[in-house]
């Protein structure tokens, strides 16, 4: 899991105030400290308004897979009204992510078998006589051919790749070690490694 969100840009407007460095930091940091791997954030705005008694932070999150995440507070005082905002937001985020698990759980028993079609040959198809063994074994053929793009991740980021895809296996190179694994999930729920 990811301690910060890397080279986010944050944007901090305040209205009809002289904003501080001390909220921005504030602001900034706290921005930076939701610890999310999904989904993951590239560009954050907080807009802070004061009015008379009124504190109001607004916080847009805009992350990757076009979601866009955001909450806002109204309270008497900015930096409580900032910290409950980020407490909505990070709501928010578990939820997609745990809306997220559960649609990809859902469809992981479906579609897993395929049926194909029934086609019955002549007994002079392959040359043989039925009874008769070939001479040679047929050669394989392949049927599909898939691209695959080899990531560099760390082992727990490949897990939660593997729980978001509807592959049986994931093929990274590991960022720690520098050496290439393949992961996938044992029939009793566990993950393993190989490392050709």
């Amino acid at each position: 899991m990811q301690i910060a969100n890397a080279h986010t840009h944050i944007t901090v407007t305040v209205r009809h105030e002289e904003i501080t460095d001390s909220l921005r930091d504030y602001v900034t940091k706290k921005i930076q400290g939701i610890h999310l791997d999904y989904p993951k954030i590239v560009e954050a705005k907080a807009i802070l308004d004061v009015q008379k008694n009124r504190h109001i932070a607004e916080i847009i999150l805009f992350c990757t897979n076009h979601i866009t995440i955001d909450a806002s507070t109204e309270g008497k005082d900015m930096y409580a009204a900032i910290d409950e905002t980020i407490s909505k937001i990070t709501r928010r985020m578990r939820k997609h992510k745990t809306r997220l698990l559960k649609k990809q759980r859902a469809n992981r028993g479906q579609d897993t078998i395929r049926h194909l079609d029934e086609k019955v040959y002549a007994a002079d198809f392959l040359d043989v006589v039925p009874d008769e063994e070939p001479e040679h074994d047929p050669e394989p053929m392949i049927i599909h051919r898939e691209g695959y793009r080899m990531r560099t991740m760390l082992k727990e980021d490949a897990i939660m790749a593997l729980e978001l895809s509807d592959k049986p296996f994931i093929v990274y190179n590991n960022e720690r070690r520098n050496v290439t694994q393949i992961l996938y999930r044992r029939s009793d729920g566990d993950y393993a490694i190989i490392e050709p």
